[in-house]
This record gives structure tokens, sequence and C-alpha cells, in this order.
């Protein structure tokens, strides 16, 4: 799969199928509404301050996906599963942060041991 980190677009392989994501402008306004954050600085410092729940990572990855021109929701990302497990999830989810964000903002995703279970 040919991904173009210019355009920030990310590869990524779940459930044995690789795929593209992208933060476009609607996925990271979807993000924004999810987060309940006021603008993309508000986004920023949420993803640079906190640790990523599961759930949190559910809510990127699927918004990485629908940018990437996948059709999917929450439950489906839900049931998923990346190589390497949560940490698998992680360094997806830190990829795209920081292809969108720079690496100066990306969060570093790591996940919230209390909240794999439920994302």
């Amino acid at each position: 799969m040919m991904v173009n980190r210019h355009r920030g677009e990310v590869g990524a392989v779940l459930d044995g199928r690789e795929w593209a994501l992208c933060l476009t402008l609607g996925a990271l306004a979807e993000l924004e509404a999810a987060f309940e954050a006021e603008d993309l600085t508000a986004l920023i410092a949420r993803f640079s301050s906190a640790r990523l729940s599961a759930r949190d990572m559910v809510r990127i990855i699927t918004a990485g996906l629908r940018g990437g021109g996948h059709s999917v929701t929450e439950d489906d990302v839900a049931q998923m599963q990346a190589d390497g497990g949560a940490a698998g999830f992680a360094r997806i989810v830190s990829e795209l942060l920081t292809v969108a964000f720079g690496a100066a903002q990306a969060a570093t995703a790591k996940p919230e041991s209390d909240s794999l279970s439920n994302p």
C-alpha cells in the first residue's frame, strides 16, 4: 500500500488488512466534537498533555480511517485487532498524530491500563 506522508497519510494493518488513514480537516473536526475541544489548539493540547484511553484511540483511529476514505464506525474499529495489541494501536495513533501535527505536538499514545478492556 502506498501512502503519502506529505498529505498526512499513514498506513496500518488492522484485522490483517492494509488501510490508509489520514486526519483530514473533516476528521479533525470530528475529533474536536468528540473531545469537546474548542479549536485545533485545544485538541493538540488535549493530545499532548494526557495519556490516551482505549476509547480515545478508537476515536482517533476511526477518524483517521474515515479521513482515509473508509466507511467505518467506532464500533467497527473497537472490534478490530492490530499486531501488538494495545501497543500496536498506540503506535498507529502516535504515527497519525505525528504526521498531522508534528513530533512536538504528538501524543505519546500510552494506553491507560484500566481502559484497555473497555474501549
